[in-house]
């Protein structure tokens, strides 16, 4: 596996990472960057993002005839990294979650007609999107096949949807949303994604759920679906085929948040070394100290395992691959790496790592959902014995 990047994909990388420093980074520490859900305002998201489109940085994941860059999965493991050393850099980048899985989705298995309608504007950045899927006990959670309550019932042409949903992110503000609901006992396409409006009748958000760490753009919501319509030509590649486009949707997704973890993960340990040059212990810097390096040492070391599993899941994708135990072991892995640095970070800066004078404590409460976001890392570790059991040799084969 070649590692090397083309003199075009550093050039971009370089030019993300300048903007991530320079005009990103300092907004942080400025009180009035905030909004709800500890976010940045939305209204100067889109001074920034007009900024990104001015200086051709937008949408690095969509195709060129979309209005992106077209960099692939390869480009979008380098450039969502550095993207992800800021906090809110990826939503100004229009690389956040859920536009970014969503975009990914659509454009694999949507009509020229859906991504017309449904996929442009949120590339544009005219609107914002959200999948409908998790729902409360005794739904569907990690087995939406076998647990899936909310029903899509045929009435002439269209569906009649009626069911419930929870911790839908950024469903508060989203226009355009994915959808999946059963539609037959089939256990294998028992399910069928389907897209609807806002501005549709036949559903509500209950609530905005409080949560441990900072929110999405539009929270974490509880949906009721009371009747809602939706037309046979809003069905995302077919009927009973919802588990096939939730699989291309998720197993890009888990990836690129492994993509921007990862550049937090780096961005906590940039906070920490300044401290620990010049900090003194005992007539040394902390830098100095073994117990110091061996901290820091392990937290580089699973990053760097954690960019390896990303980029080889990446290049398979590419090559149009099946990767789901990769993405699976990547997952895991960088979940694990993001907590470690951070959790180190806070360690060698002390009270002032505790305290809101860093990120760090806004980082810390984030990063626990990311051994839980997108399947648990015990159901990742599960699929990835799964494949080990079914194929051995190949399991460990070169590429």
């Amino acid at each position: 596996m070649d590692l090397s990047l083309s003199p075009e994909l550093e050039a971009l990388r370089r030019e993300v990472a300048a903007f991530v420093d320079d005009r990103l980074l300092p907004l942080e520490d400025d009180p009035a960057t905030w909004g709800e859900g500890e976010q940045i305002r939305w209204e100067l998201v889109e001074r920034l993002r007009a900024e990104i489109k001015a200086r051709g940085l937008w949408c690095p994941q969509m195709p060129e005839e979309r209005g992106g860059l077209g960099v692939g999965p390869v480009g979008m493991a380098v450039l969502y990294e550095e993207m992800g050393r800021c906090r809110f850099g990826p939503v100004c980048f229009n690389c956040a979650a859920p536009d970014d899985g969503n975009m990914w989705v659509l454009e694999k298995v949507g009509t020229p007609e859906q991504k017309a309608r449904w996929l442009d504007p949120i590339v544009r950045g005219e609107v914002r999107s959200a999948i409908v899927m998790t729902e409360p006990h005794p739904g569907s959670g990690s087995d939406p096949a076998g647990m899936m309550l909310t029903r899509a019932e045929k009435r002439n042409d269209r569906y009649l949807v009626h069911g419930r949903k929870w911790f839908i992110t950024g469903a508060e503000g989203a226009k355009h949303f994915i959808l999946l609901a059963r539609t037959s006992e089939d256990p294998r396409r028992g399910l069928t994604a389907m897209l609807f409006h806002a501005d549709q009748p036949g559903w509500r958000i209950r609530r905005r759920i409080p949560i441990m760490g900072p929110e999405e753009h539009g929270g974490h919501c509880e949906l009721e679906l009371d009747g809602l319509e939706v037309p046979f030509e809003n069905v995302l590649l077919g009927e009973g085929l919802g588990m096939k486009v939730t699989q291309i949707r998720l197993g890009m997704a888990r990836l690129t948040h492994c993509m921007r973890w990862l550049g937090m993960a780096r961005r906590a340990l940039e906070i920490a070394l300044p401290w620990i040059r010049e900090r003194r212990a005992f007539g040394r810097t902390l830098a100095e100290l073994e117990s110091v390096q061996d901290m820091l040492g392990e937290a580089a070391m699973r990053i760097a395992t954690g960019r390896l599993l990303v980029m080889r899941a990446a290049v398979k994708i590419a090559a149009g691959e099946k990767a789901q135990a990769e993405v699976s072991m990547a997952k895991i892995q960088v979940a694990d790496a993001l907590h470690r640095a951070i959790d180190t970070a806070i360690q060698l800066l002390g009270a002032k790592g505790y305290s809101k004078d860093t990120p760090l404590e806004w980082m810390y409460r984030y990063a626990r959902q990311a051994r839980l976001v997108d399947g648990a890392s015990e159901v990742h570790r599960m699929l990835v014995a799964r494949a080990l059991l079914a194929d051995p040799r190949g399991f460990f084969a070169w590429p």
